[in-house]
């Protein structure tokens, strides 16, 4: 009969070991060295800002470019006869706050695109070599259009006898309205007939609110020039803008449709456009008046009614 009491005491022994051995495995394990993180290191990200589609005619605002970049024009900061761009600017609203052609200020500036101004670029808003307080230079007197919605060589005769439609050279070189430097020159008219409705205040509203029925005419409210018809200024709707010297501007907005075009010459009295609602809760015309680009008050210098 075989003696079997060694085996199981070899047996646990055996087990013992095995126990020891892998108790002190678990606890070496806090001499390990810590594991590397090798995955490839990420690119840092870059807030991109989307270009928004331009208005034709029109500059879209950008944020300025990365920190430290020096903008166009950063040297004339706060400078008279310089604009900073401010965010939401556009060419047409440059052109209106500060008196000027946006046309103008685009050739002056030498811009190689006018859809894109950056926050920030500075602008020249009067002519090159003028005063820098502010412009002197009178609107262009370029040759007159003879469209029938241009402006008429002279006032009809007292026979009521149409002018001519085609004009020899000369009589349209004299056609084009005269621009005068001084403010006092300017015959103002009321550009709507339909009452008051809203009036101007001082940093609130920027000029009349005129009632009126769709289609109602707006009128020049004086001798000038159209150096801006369209729909590019938002808040605007459909815009006709006049210049009419080198101190004033005239704005006319939430027309239902326009009827002259930029660089046309127009006459006090002219009709422009159709009384509409673009951009408004009602039909109505918004009529500004601006002085060197500021707005001042219309009913100050609106013959009284």
């Amino acid at each position: 009969m075989l003696n079997r009491t060694p085996l199981r005491r070899v047996g646990a022994a055996g087990m013992l070991v095995a126990v020891l051995l892998t108790l002190g495995a678990c606890g070496s394990t806090r001499n390990y060295a810590p594991v590397e993180d090798r995955s490839p290191a990420r690119a840092p990200v870059v807030n991109a800002t989307p270009t928004a589609v331009p208005v034709p005619g029109t500059a879209t605002a950008l944020p300025a470019g990365e920190s430290g970049k020096v903008l166009p024009g950063a040297e004339n900061a706060g400078k008279p006869g310089y604009y900073t761009v401010k965010p939401g600017d556009t060419m047409i609203r440059i052109g209106l706050e500060t008196g000027q052609n946006w046309k103008d200020l685009v050739k002056w500036n030498n811009l190689d695109n006018p859809n894109v101004v950056e926050v920030g670029q500075v602008l020249r808003v009067v002519p090159p070599g003028s005063d820098a307080g502010a412009s002197t230079r009178p609107v262009s007197t370029a040759r007159a259009e003879t469209r029938p919605l241009d402006a008429k060589p002279a006032p009809v005769a007292a026979s009521g006898a149409p002018a001519p439609a085609a004009t020899p050279a000369p009589a349209v070189s004299a056609a084009p309205v005269a621009v005068r430097e001084g403010d006092d020159d300017l015959s103002w008219q009321w550009p709507a007939v339909g009452s008051v409705i809203g009036s101007f205040e001082e940093g609130k509203s920027k000029g009349l609110a005129i009632a009126g029925k769709a289609g109602d005419p707006v009128l020049a409210a004086a001798d000038g020039r159209v150096v801006y018809a369209g729909s590019g200024l938002r808040g605007y709707g459909n815009l006709v803008i006049l210049k009419h010297n080198a101190t004033y501007l005239t704005a006319y907005a939430h027309n239902q449709a326009l009827l002259v075009k930029e660089d046309q010459s127009v006459r006090r009295g002219q009709k422009i456009a159709e009384m509409g609602s673009s951009d408004a809760e009602r039909v109505m015309l918004h009529f500004e008046i601006r002085k060197q680009g500021k707005p001042v008050d219309p009913a100050k210098l609106l013959p009284a009614r």
